[in-house]
Parts: C-alpha cells; structure tokens; sequence
C-alpha cells in the first residue's frame, strides 16, 4: 500500500510511504541492485548501516542460478541471502529482450537459450510470475516487452499491445503472500502510446506503476521526456518506479518529475573503475592526482570509507588489484547515493526541496566515464557465440 504524504508546491515530488509484507519504505528511495542475490562488493551488514531500505533482485539471472530448486529449499530469496528487508524482483523482460536476435517472442513469452550452457528457455507472465513467487519478493514486476528507442512506431504499437496482453496474464497468476505487483508502462517517446499503455493497466488495477523503456540508450533529454509523458496518467495513489535509473543529478531531477522509486547499477559498477560519485560530480581516484592526497574521498562524507581510509590509501588498493579498493569505493558510491535520497527527502518534509534541486544540480557534474558506464547498462548487441548452443549474456549488473 502507497501513502502519499505531501507533495512539493514547486515542483511534482512527492513524499511517500510504501508498506510491504516485511517492512515500510519511505519514499522517494533508491534500491541498490542485487542481480544474484548480491550487491556487487557489500554486505548485508554495510548496506543497512548506510540505510538502504530496499534491495533490488534478478528473476532471470536467480532462476537460472542458483535456481528456484535451491531457493525454494532455502524459503524463499529473503532467507537464503539473509535480508530481512523489502526486495524487489524484476520481472527478467529486460535481460531476455536485452538478447536482441538471440531469442522468438511467442504469444504467452519468450524462447532463448540459457547464456550459461546454451539450453532452451522459456519465459512469460506466467513463468516470470511463478518464478516471483518462489522467490517471494515484496514487489514483482509484470513480464513486458522493452522496445529499443530506435524502434519504429509500428514496432513500439506491437510492444505496448503485447506489454499489455502479457500485464493482464501477470495479474491473474498466484502469487506469494503479502506481495504486491507493479505493471510497467512502455512507449519510448510516442505520448499516445505512454498514455494508452498506462491507461489500460491502471484499468487492470495494479499495486503500483512503473515507467519502462527509459535508459536504453537514449540521450538524456529524450529519457526525461519519456518520464514527463508517461507520469501525469499515473495515479497520484500508487507508487511510480523509473526503472533503471540514474546518475545522482538525473536522481534528483526525476524526483522532482513525480517519481518515487528508482534503482541503477552505476555506484558498484563505476566503483570497479576506479570512479567515486561526490556532491560536485565524479572523479577517477586511479589518477596520479590523487597519489600524495590524504584527504577522504569527500569532505564531510560519514561513510565507512571516508572516516577510515584516505584517497592516496585507496588509490594505492586499486592501482595493485587489491580487492579492498573496489569495496571502499563501491560503499563510498553506494553510500552517496543513498544518502542524496535521505536529502531529498529531508528537503520535501522541510519544504526547501527548490532551493536544494537547484543548489545540487547546479555544482553537479558528471563525467565522461559516467556516461559511458550508463551506456553500458542498455540491451546490448549480442555477439556470435562460439558454440551454437550458447547466447550472448543478457545485460545484467
């Protein structure tokens, strides 16, 4: 259940509250990605000191190991990796659509081959949503289509249209005690097709909506277009979750566009590179610059990173492949983000959220890298294999 608390008079944030079966979620939140099971470098005990409310998980990629046998046996996803918290579970579309070529879309799913050993799969609303339920996640995600933002209208028309057939065999399967269930509006930038698509599943009822088809490698103007076209036909009583996104700016901008809920592999991903997010943008820490600073990655951080190591410390950790540079990076990253959430939701309760939208983006800027780390999160082109019973790997953290 969604409480919308109050609403921003300069903008369309919200402050809001998502009850679920094993906790309560203020938000606007972020979710930090756990495509196995994990968060790349943490645990479990790291990520509540930093507050993290809710995890994010993988259907297809905990399908296919350790598999729903083993996480069955184990009771389900929240006790075999020990998180007592809410989780969110992915329906597993985005990975199988990320296979490009490499999989035929059938009335009732999807048939590809495992990335792993090259078997036969199948997957739709009714596996994805079996597979969920086993699982036993807080959220579940409807099985849809994520068309590419290069494709033509008539293609975005048939995507919508099964997006929707497929939502509507979501919201009839079983599914685990307690858990709620969010439909996805798809459309890329065509207005009517957003509109259409969130119509018809607000008609079908769901717990909460998210928006689709956004960071697929589009530029970012077209990204917040598609957000700006899809929430004003959003129900003001239900939780709205943009999917895979973004940059701590594009965080606080897409609050400000109405959204709640919203996850991205960016803070452990770049954090492998070397790269820290701070208030003023980002920094490869990698850099000679940094070789005699004994300063923390940012002044003024709580982190566990910047209380304890320095810059000149961490940069020497990565520059010999030692796994600890890695990990103090990616609490460092995965701390910030957070912790800009908590701000926006101090400043929404305060009601200085405008002056701290515009204080933010303002010294914000990203990099290069970033940009490029982001790009890498799209559904890629997949390769020739090298064995005909073997796919490419579908995009995943």
């Amino acid at each position: 259940m969604f409480e919308l608390l109050s609403k921003d008079p300069s903008s369309r944030a919200r402050l809001g509250r998502l009850t679920t079966a094993h906790g309560v979620v203020e938000t606007p939140v972020f979710m930090p990605v756990g495509t196995q099971a994990s968060v790349k470098a943490l645990d479990n005990r790291e990520l509540l000191e930093m507050g993290t409310q809710i995890l994010l998980g993988n259907t297809y990629h905990l399908s296919i190991r350790p598999g729903m046998e083993i996480i069955s046996q184990a009771g389900g996803l929240h006790r075999f990796m020990n998180w007592n918290g809410p989780i969110l579970t992915d329906s597993g579309g985005f990975q199988v659509f990320s296979l490009g070529k490499i999989r035929k879309i059938k009335e009732h799913g999807v048939e590809f081959r495992s990335h792993l050993d090259g078997s036969p799969i199948f997957l739709g609303p009714k596996e994805s949503m079996e597979i969920q339920r086993i699982l036993g996640s807080d959220i579940a995600m409807v099985f849809d289509e994520c068309p590419p933002h290069t494709a033509s209208r008539d293609e975005v028309a048939r995507a919508v249209k099964r997006t929707l057939r497929w939502a509507a065999e979501c919201k009839s399967q079983p599914r685990a005690p307690g858990q709620l269930v969010f439909g996805i509006v798809q459309g890329t930038h065509h207005p009517d097709l957003r509109q259409k698509c969130a119509e018809e599943l607000i008609a079908m009822d769901f717990d909460g909506y998210a928006i689709g088809g956004v960071s697929v490698g589009e530029p970012e103007p077209e990204m917040m277009h598609a957000v700006e076209i899809s929430e004003p036909h959003l129900p003001e009583n239900k939780a709205r979750y943009a999917m895979g996104l973004g940059t701590p700016a594009q965080l606080v901008e897409l609050v400000a566009r109405g959204v709640d809920m919203f996850d991205c592999v960016l803070p452990t991903r770049v954090a492998r590179n070397g790269t820290a997010f701070t208030s003023r943008g980002t920094f490869a820490i990698k850099g000679g610059a940094v070789k005699a600073d004994f300063g923390p990655i940012e002044e003024g951080c709580t982190c566990f990173a910047c209380r304890n190591h320095t810059r000149a410390y961490i940069r020497h950790l990565l520059n010999v492949n030692e796994i600890l540079g890695l990990r103090l990076v990616s609490i460092h990253n995965s701390h910030f983000f957070l912790k800009v959430m908590q701000d926006v939701r101090d400043h929404l309760k305060a009601g200085t959220f405008a002056a701290f939208r515009s204080e933010f983006i303002g010294r914000y800027v990203p990099t290069e890298k970033v940009r490029a780390a982001r790009a890498a999160h799209v559904p890629r082109k997949p390769t020739v294999p090298s064995t005909a019973s073997t796919s490419a790997e579908p995009s995943a953290e």
